[in-house]
Parts: structure tokens; sequence; C-alpha cells
């Protein structure tokens, strides 16, 4: 299994910026096997949502409502990825969950999807 965990959460003003980390941890053949990584946001009230995704080949793919504003970064020998959010909008407060689907091969393609605890970020004068 993948354990996720996100950090860099917290309290900023609009027009601000955040870097949001998350490190992923497990066995080797976990970690080697995942394949997209993602940051998703859950505001209060409102279904999950896809903020930004990176592949393993770091092929971005964002939201409308982050591009030009977030960029998404991945280290595949670190095990890390980081979230940079600029230009915040109060309408970017959520709880921020860090995402990794793994990918394992056998008579059938396994696809599992692991989720950090989530970070806090709340954009507010």
């Amino acid at each position: 299994q993948v354990q996720l965990v996100e950090s860099g959460g917290g309290l900023v003003q609009p027009g601000g910026s955040l870097r949001l980390s998350c490190a992923a941890s497990g066995s080797r053949e976990s970690i080697n096997t995942i394949n997209t990584m993602g940051w998703y946001r859950q505001a209060p009230g409102k279904q999950r949502e896809l903020v930004a995704t990176i592949t393993s080949g770091e092929i971005t793919n964002y939201a409308d409502s982050a591009k030009g504003r977030f960029t998404i970064f991945r280290d595949n020998v670190k095990n890390t990825m980081d979230l940079q959010m600029n230009s915040l909008k109060p309408e970017d407060t959520a709880v921020y969950y860090c995402n990794a689907e793994v990918v394992s091969f056998g008579y059938n393609v396994r696809r599992d999807n692991y989720w950090g605890q989530g970070t806090q970020v709340t954009v507010s004068s």
C-alpha cells in the first residue's frame, strides 16, 4: 500500500500564494508502480473535484479554475508532489487531498487509488 501525507495548507489573503506538498511512502513495489498523482479539493457542501494531475511522465492536466494560477510538480526520486498556488481566490477555500493511482499488471490490470488525510486551505481577507 501507499501512504500519502499532505502539508502546506493554511490561511492566506486573496491574491496570496501557498505551496502544498505530498509525500508518498510504502513498499518499493507500490511506490514504483504509482502512475498518476494529483491534487483534489472539497469545499463544504460540495463534491470533491479535480484540481491538477501529473503522470509518471510528468504530463500535467489542470482544472479550468486552476489554469494559469496553479502549477503541479513531481519528484519521482524523492516520491513527492507539490502544488504551487498563486493568485488565490476565496473560492479556492477547501480541503485539498493528495491522490496516487497505483497500477499493477497480472492476468488483469489492477488500479488502486490512495488518498491523504487532507490539508485545509482558507483564502479570506
